[in-house]
C-alpha cells in the first residue's frame, strides 16, 4: 500500500506524523546487508559471513537482516558509499575501504604479513582496534569485525618465478591502483593495470603474461586455464571490513548492539574459515588440473620483500602524509605478533 502523507497531514496532521513514525520505526528494526560475493556459504567468504551474521542477529533479537549478495546493489565503492548514506546497514568490503579511510592502504604494503595467523593476531589486537577506530571517524563506519580475502600470488605463463629475478621481462596485470603498479615495478616486472572484466581476453591474448590475485579467485574464475605457472609468494594479505552504519548502531538497543557486534566478530572468522578452506582445496585443484605450483623458501621470500617494500612504502608515505605513522604502527604489530 503507498501512502499519500501529504493527503494524510491535510485530513489530520497527528495521525499523518504517528503513521510516519511507525513506518520509520519499523524500517529501523530491519538490517540491509550488502557485499558483492557469492551466496554460497561453503564458497563464498563474505556469503558464509553475512549468513552467520544474518542467524545470530535474527535468532537473537528482533531486528531482522536482509542479504543483497553478489553486487546486488553494486560494486564495493557503491555499496560503501551506500552504508555512510545509511541507504545500506551493513556492507562487507575489502579493497573499497582504503578509498575513504587511507590509513587502511597499510594492509596492502607487501610482504607485511608473514602468515595468516599474525596476520589475525594483529587485526584482532590493539592495531586492529585502533585502526577501526580511526576509520570509524573518517566514514562514520564501525568495523565489527575482520574477515579475510587471503593472500594474494603471482601467476603467468612463461616460466616458474622463484626469485625477483624471474620477473624481469614479464608482463603482469594489476589492479588499476598505484600501490600495486609500484609493487610490481619494484620486483622488476612490468606492470599492466587492467579492469576484472578485461583480464581473460588479456590472458588469452597475451596482452600481459600473468595476473596475481588469490588461490580461489583464480580457481573459481579458471584462470589457472590460462596459466601455467604459479607461485605462493603470498605478496598482500587481503583484509575484508564487515562495516555497519554508526548512526544507525547507536540507535540500537543495549542488547542489540551486544549482540550485533559479536555477531560481526564471528562473521569475520567465519569468513576466515572459508577462504582457508578455499586456498588450501584451490592449490590441490589447480596442480591437479596441471598448473605448476611453487613455494618460495623463507630467503627467497626475503629477496621478494627487499625489492617490492621500499618502493611501495616510499610512495604509500606520500600518499599519506601525516597518516603515514600507520606504516610504523603496522610494522611494530606485526613484530609484536611475530614475538609472541
Amino acid at each position: 500500500m503507498n501512502f499519500n502523507f501529504t493527503k494524510l497531514a491535510q485530513i489530520g496532521g497527528v495521525a499523518a506524523l504517528g503513521l510516519g513514525l511507525a513506518l520509520s520505526s519499523a524500517a529501523a528494526q530491519t538490517i540491509r546487508f550488502a557485499h558483492v560475493d557469492g551466496a554460497d556459504w561453503q564458497t563464498s567468504k563474505k556469503g558464509s559471513a553475512a549468513i552467520i551474521f544474518k542467524n545470530i542477529v535474527e535468532g537473537e533479537t528482533d531486528l531482522k537482516v536482509e542479504l543483497f549478495p553478489a553486487g546486488a546493489l553494486g560494486n564495493e565503492n557503491e555499496i560503501i558509499q551506500q552504508a555512510r548514506d545509511g541507504l545500506v546497514q551493513v556492507a562487507m568490503v575489502s579493497g573499497a575501504m582504503s578509498t575513504v579511510c587511507k590509513a587502511a592502504q597499510v594492509l596492502d604494503i607487501p610482504y607485511t604479513f608473514p602468515s595468516a595467523t599474525v596476520a589475525w593476531d594483529v587485526l584482532d589486537g590493539p592495531f586492529g582496534k585502533e585502526l577501526a577506530a580511526h576509520c570509524l571517524s573518517e566514514t562514520g563506519l564501525r568495523t565489527l569485525g575482520y574477515g579475510e580475502t587471503g593472500f594474494r600470488n603471482f601467476t603467468n605463463s612463461k616460466r616458474a618465478i622463484k626469485t625477483p629475478a624471474d620477473m624481469a621481462g614479464l608482463k603482469f596485470r594489476v589492479q588499476p591502483i598505484p600501490l600495486y603498479v609500484e609493487m610490481v615495478k619494484g620486483l622488476g616486472a612490468e606492470p599492466t593495470p587492467i579492469a576484472w572484466s578485461e583480464l581473460p581476453n588479456a590472458l588469452s591474448t597475451n596482452v600481459v603474461d600473468g595476473q596475481e590475485n588469490p588461490v580461489g579467485v583464480i580457481y573459481n574464475n579458471n584462470l589457472h586455464k590460462l596459466q601455467k605457472y604459479m607461485t605462493l609468494d603470498g605478496h598482500v594479505y587481503a583484509a575484508d571490513y564487515l562495516l555497519i552504519n554508526d548512526e544507525f548502531f547507536q540507535s540500537l538497543t543495549a542488547s542489540q548492539k551486544e549482540v550485533v557486534a559479536r555477531a560481526g566478530k564471528i562473521a569475520g572468522v567465519m569468513g576466515r574459515s572459508i577462504q582457508q578452506f578455499n586456498t588450501a582445496e584451490g592449490v590441490t585443484k589447480v596442480t591437479a588440473e596441471g598448473m605448476e605450483v611453487y613455494s618460495p623458501t623463507a630467503d627467497e621470500l626475503a629477496m621478494f620483500r627487499e625489492k617490492a617494500q621500499p618502493a611501495v612504502k616510499t610512495w604509500l608515505a606520500g600518499e599519506l602524509g601525516d597518516d603515514a605513522v600507520w606504516i610504523d604502527k603496522l610494522d611494530q604489530a606485526v613484530a609484536n605478533a611475530e614475538e609472541n
